[in-house]
């Protein structure tokens, strides 16, 4: 478990590095039959900036933990794009698309973290 929280930290750090907006850490794992321990929500302002927080993701951790991504959609129009590390989901949105999809009220029995914005 120790592991999989500092995975967590890393990925949110690697959003906070470009400026990644309104991060959310849902905490699945009291919830029995979930495909994952984590969905981390977050959001870039245009898709060149989604497309960097996913890149700075997957070279944090890749540098850092040695961890890889099992899969990764949605770059190619960069409105949202998800990466599966297996026990963390990491989704980068564009506002309008986040605001659509509304994965927050989806997971709303798990515990939510919201984190600041770094400025």
């Amino acid at each position: 478990m120790e592991q999989t929280k500092q995975l967590v930290e890393t990925i949110k750090a690697g959003i906070q590095e470009k400026k990644g907006s309104q991060i959310v850490i849902a905490d699945l794992t009291k919830i029995e039959g979930t495909i994952c321990k984590y969905f981390i929500i977050c959001q870039g302002g245009s898709p060149t900036q989604v497309e960097a927080i996913a890149e700075s993701v997957g070279d944090m951790c890749r540098e850092q933990l040695k961890e890889k991504p099992a899969h990764v959609v949605g770059l190619e129009n960069a409105q949202w794009v998800a990466m599966d590390y297996t026990d963390v989901l990491v989704h980068i949105f564009l506002p309008d698309v986040r605001e659509y999809y509304d994965l927050e009220h989806l997971w709303e029995d798990a515990k939510l973290t919201r984190v600041p914005d770094v400025d």
